[in-house]
């Protein structure tokens, strides 16, 4: 669908938007506590092989949140994300003990559900502003050590913070935000990023990555059938 107005009506609003568009990765506080530094020695990577009994639960949780709007509808159902975390918590316990920050981690992964206000903030109200959300995404490359939190606004628009990444242990990487940026077709807003964090992938296999982050919020992704670029 034709969207004449998309990005070049955030340019001339980007006071506002980028005000509301920050708040998704750029939190108000930064965190306090120190990352640290030590480097985690990689044994072989062996994400978690899909057993029948992961597959099931997997097919569980894709039965709870295929309708939730990537967690816009959870927002007002409690039943509903008691369910779906529960859910989680069931497919994390299945993959335990897998080593989930090796290579596997890297590639494009595309948003499918979350409960990380900010960001079903924006793709809720981007209509708002002439567009609207596209894939939301997370790019991550652990060999040179970066992550790229992504969302999009077709058909030119992207917002993107970078990140530098550390593994710290067999399931948890460590990130602090480098920079960020609002492109559009033929304009560019850089936007400086502060703050600092971690996230766990508590499950990974081919196709599908869960997450749980500093905050406590939950991520579910799969794996995109292409390769973001900036």
């Amino acid at each position: 669908m034709e969207k004449k107005s998309s990005l070049p009506l955030l340019h001339k609003r980007h006071g506002s938007w980028n005000s509301i568009i920050m708040a998704t990765f750029l939190p108000l506080n930064p965190f306090n506590a120190k990352l640290p530094n030590p480097r985690f020695s990689h044994r072989r990577f062996t994400c978690s092989s899909v057993t029948t009994q992961s597959q099931s639960a997997k097919d569980h949780l894709f039965a709870l949140i295929a309708d939730q709007n990537r967690g816009l509808v959870t927002q007002s159902d409690p039943v509903k994300r008691a369910a779906i975390v529960e859910a989680i918590d069931a497919l994390a316990a299945k993959g335990a003990a897998s080593v989930t920050t090796g290579d596997s981690l890297s590639g494009t992964w595309r948003l499918l559900w979350t409960t990380e206000k900010e960001q079903l903030f924006i793709i809720e109200k981007a209509p708002l502003f002439g567009t609207q959300a596209g894939d939301v995404l997370q790019v991550i490359d652990v060999r040179n050590r970066t992550l790229n939190n992504v969302i999009t606004f077709p058909p030119h628009g992207v917002f993107f913070v970078r990140s530098g990444i550390e593994v710290a242990s067999s399931q948890r990487v460590n990130f602090r935000y480098t920079s960020a940026v609002l492109r559009g077709k033929n304009w560019e807003i850089p936007l400086p990023p502060f703050g600092q964090g971690w996230f766990d992938t508590v499950y990974l296999d081919d196709n599908l990555r869960v997450v749980k982050d500093i905050r406590g919020d939950y991520l579910v992704v799969d794996r995109a059938s292409y390769n973001w670029k900036e």
